[in-house]
């Protein structure tokens, strides 16, 4: 009973001082816990799961809620918002579309590498103006049903459930039908399936690692860059050269012209255009 008592004192000097270094003092009588750095505002990482009746610090010390608690993930720490999101209150300015030029040096890498995965998956990413989460989960029945690569295609939004219709030029389909015969694929299945589990999609993490890659491989910053620059590329080019805006917006799949000229950023670009003509 006295120890109970002693390391009960301890813990609550600890809290009281909201210091992390007083957790030496408790850490000598039980080992520090998540729960001990959550309720001084430090988050511990996820610990391993351990049956209960090997982990006596936590018997008869805290109740089933402050169990359940301390054993979060840092994901669901988020999502119960225990954690102030990293951008909050910080002015995020969206991804810039790549210039012709850029798409031109990125493809002609894995073109002469025959890379043609990786060929296949930028050009597909440049025509469809698809997001990263439906990029990766085409299948290919839906770009090339019978074999060889369609020049239009058809899918169902993952963030809206709306279908949107994209082109495939060319050279994206001579890419595509190079890739397939590569991998000699059959004709269902995702169009690019994980490496580790080839019945599951790439996942948008691994996408965008390789977007860094093709944008830091001609000397861009990749920092600058990402996934989103790839889907606002060509629908960037289509309105700036034909002025319809109403194009754009069925080609990206938005539901409200609003949507469009935010993600295009139109009205601030055109602003600061004419700022930049006029001289005090």
């Amino acid at each position: 009973m006295p120890r109970r008592i002693a390391c009960l004192a301890a813990f609550r000097s600890t809290i009281a001082h909201r210091d992390v270094n007083a957790l030496s003092v408790l850490g000598q009588q039980r080992r520090t816990t998540p729960l001990d750095l959550r309720r001084i505002g430090r988050i511990a990482p996820k610990p391993d799961p351990v049956p209960e009746e090997a982990s006596p610090r936590y018997n008869g010390q805290f109740s089933f809620q402050q169990r359940r608690l301390a054993m979060q993930s840092t994901e669901e720490i988020a999502r119960s918002g225990h954690v102030i999101p990293w951008n909050k209150g910080k002015l995020i300015e969206p991804k810039p579309p790549l210039q012709t030029k850029h798409v031109w040096a990125i493809r002609s890498k894995p073109l002469m590498e025959g890379r043609t995965r990786e060929l296949a998956m930028f050009n597909l990413a440049i025509d469809s103006k698809l997001r990263g989460c439906d990029l990766v989960k085409l299948r290919i029945e839906d770009v090339a049903p019978h074999g060889l690569a369609i020049d239009r295609a058809i899918v169902r939004q993952q963030k809206t459930g709306h279908p949107v219709k994209f082109e495939l030029t060319e050279q994206t389909r001579d890419a595509v039908d190079a890739y397939l015969k590569s991998r000699r694929a059959e004709a269902r299945g995702f169009l690019f399936p994980s490496r580790r589990h080839p019945d599951a999609p790439m996942t948008t993490r691994q996408y965008a690692r390789l977007t860094k890659e093709w944008v830091s491989g001609i000397g861009l910053d990749a920092s600058f860059f990402g996934t989103h620059s790839l889907r606002r590329t060509k629908a960037t080019l289509i309105y700036r050269r034909t002025g319809n805006l109403r194009a754009v917006q069925l080609l990206l799949g938005h539901t409200k012209i609003e949507s469009t000229v935010r993600y295009l950023g139109i009205e601030v670009d055109d602003a600061l255009a004419m700022a930049e003509q006029v001289d005090v």
